[in-house]
């Protein structure tokens, strides 16, 4: 009896004792309950307070907090990035208006000296003979290529007499909106083209008529590199008319149409650069060819502006309703140009301290034409390292004045006269602050000692395996040899872009060791496959 008490005691209390231990692992179990959300200090949670997650989830997004500096070197590359694109446009026009300057110098150059200078050639070639002087030379090289040049421009000159402008005006204005677009487009790759390939065909002449007897003849005469140069020269002459002329027709549209395709052509130009893979080089290249652009452009529409003054039997009041149309011309191709430059910069990781660089580049091919032991004339320097050469636009120029303007009696003579010393007094006052302008640049990119160099001769060229008798050699900019890591090159079988592939944006040009790439100083001369990426 006593036994049968016990064990129903027992049964009774043990489930009392599994459900007490039951509770407490329960309790045990709701008190380990940590937070998953990460923003709390780990406090405990009940059960009761599941509920509340929701209301503290809220107040935790409200009040929390974050420390910048904790990634400070992100932060700042990000806040330099920016600085250097508001110091873009600033460099940039510098850059450009430099480079303008340049080509105005080098495209006056045709219309002051060029004449004076052939003029004293002649004079040279008719009157020394007749004194006797046997065993000397009749003509300095610089003069064959000066009278060379003004032969040129008298025989194109009389070839593009022959053209009727208003013919040529009539023709295009009849025909429809979308083919004048891809006509004026077709027009700037064939500009390029014959910009890349014309300054081979005049220094080919150069070279040909001024290279020394005693050597082995290896080309095919002077004469026909002179009829290969008359027909470039007036060819590019003709397509710049045409390109004058589109724009011409553009300008005097009823609804403007044609006149805002042709500009937003030029926004189409950010698309085709800005997601592309640009190094300093590709850079320099296509700054040099936004500056031949513009200076381009700017003749193009004094051009128009002379043919419709001419229209309006040069009426001021004409000039004002001309303005409007100007001035937004030359905002899209600033605006497109900084837009370009910023974004390129900013996607390679170069800084805007490389457009210094390429200042003192052109002012170095500046100071070096002057110098005794140049090999080269300034202007043709120009049209190697810019592309763009002022014969054909000059040519074409001068046909449009000399047919837009009558010049009759005494004092129309006298105004040509007086305009043109204006021009000469003009030159040689941009050639003056130029020359001193390229000289502190020299200076302050240490650089002054290239300009004692002697050129590069024929014979150190061919044992290198190549040919530089060429006038079109440029100066070799050697730097002192300063060890350096090595720096990764790009896999790309590309040989055109000549800057190593680095990521740490070089501050100063001649702490770089480019014994293996060429350096700005090499890069000679404008062509299509400047901007070839790999």
């Amino acid at each position: 009896m006593a036994d049968s008490v016990a064990a129903a005691v027992g049964e009774e209390i043990e489930p009392e004792k599994e459900n007490k231990e039951r509770e407490k692992r329960d309790a045990k179990e709701s008190a380990e309950v940590t937070e998953t959300l990460g923003f709390y200090d780990k406090k405990k949670v009940q059960k009761d307070d599941k509920r509340n997650l929701s209301v503290r989830f809220i107040g935790a997004e409200l009040t929390r907090g974050y420390f910048l500096e904790h990634n400070e070197a992100k932060y700042t590359e990000r806040r330099e990035r920016v600085y250097t694109c508001l110091r873009i446009p600033k460099e940039l026009e510098k850059l450009m208006m430099f480079g303008f300057f340049l080509c105005l110098d080098a495209f006056l150059y045709v219309f002051t000296l060029l004449p004076l200078r052939v003029l004293l050639a002649l004079i040279r070639l008719l009157t020394l003979p007749c004194c006797g002087l046997r065993g000397t030379v009749v003509l300095q090289p610089a003069q064959v290529c000066d009278v060379l040049k003004g032969f040129i421009m008298v025989l194109c000159y009389v070839m593009m007499s022959y053209v009727d402008y208003s013919m040529m005006y009539h023709l295009i204005r009849g025909q429809s909106v979308i083919k004048l677009y891809i006509i004026y487009n077709m027009l700037e790759v064939a500009d390029r083209l014959f910009s890349s390939f014309g300054q081979d065909i005049l220094d080919a002449l150069y070279w040909t008529a001024t290279e020394p007897k005693e050597r082995k003849r290896a080309h095919i005469g002077v004469i026909p590199h002179f009829l290969m140069a008359v027909l470039y020269v007036f060819l590019h002459a003709i397509l710049i008319m045409v390109q004058a002329t589109t724009l011409n027709v553009a300008f005097n549209s009823h609804n403007k149409s044609l006149l805002t395709i042709m500009m937003s052509n030029n926004f189409v130009e950010i698309k085709g650069s800005v997601f592309k893979k640009f190094e300093k080089n590709n850079l320099f290249q296509m700054s040099n060819s936004d500056i031949k652009e513009r200076f381009t452009n700017y003749v193009l529409l004094l051009i128009v502006c002379l043919r419709n003054m001419e229209q309006f039997s040069w009426n001021p009041d004409h000039l004002w309703v001309l303005f409007p149309d100007v001035v937004m011309v030359i905002a899209s191709e600033v605006t497109v140009d900084v837009v370009k430059h910023a974004f390129i910069t900013k996607f390679n990781d170069i800084t805007a301290d490389v457009y210094r660089e390429y200042r003192a580049s052109l002012a170095f091919d500046l100071v070096s034409s002057r110098q005794k032991n140049a090999y080269t004339d300034y202007s043709d320097s120009v049209s190697r390292r810019m592309g763009f050469i002022p014969l054909p636009l000059a040519l074409l120029l001068i046909r449009v004045v000399t047919s837009s303007v009558k010049i009759q009696g005494s004092l129309s003579l006298m105004c040509v006269l007086l305009f043109y010393l204006g021009m000469i007094s003009l030159k040689v006052l941009n050639s003056i602050v130029l020359l001193g302008t390229s000289c502190g640049l020299v200076k302050e990119a240490n650089m002054e000692e290239k300009l004692f160099q002697s050129p590069p001769s024929a014979s150190s060229s061919q044992d290198g395996g190549m040919s530089s008798a060429s006038v079109t050699s440029q100066p070799t900019y050697h730097m002192p040899e300063i060890p350096s890591p090595a720096l990764p090159t790009s896999q790309s079988d590309d040989r055109f872009l000549t800057t190593p592939d680095d990521e740490d944006d070089d501050k100063d040009l001649k702490h770089r060791n480019p014994t293996p790439k060429k350096d700005l100083l090499e890069i000679d001369r404008f062509t299509i496959c400047g901007n070839r990426i790999d």
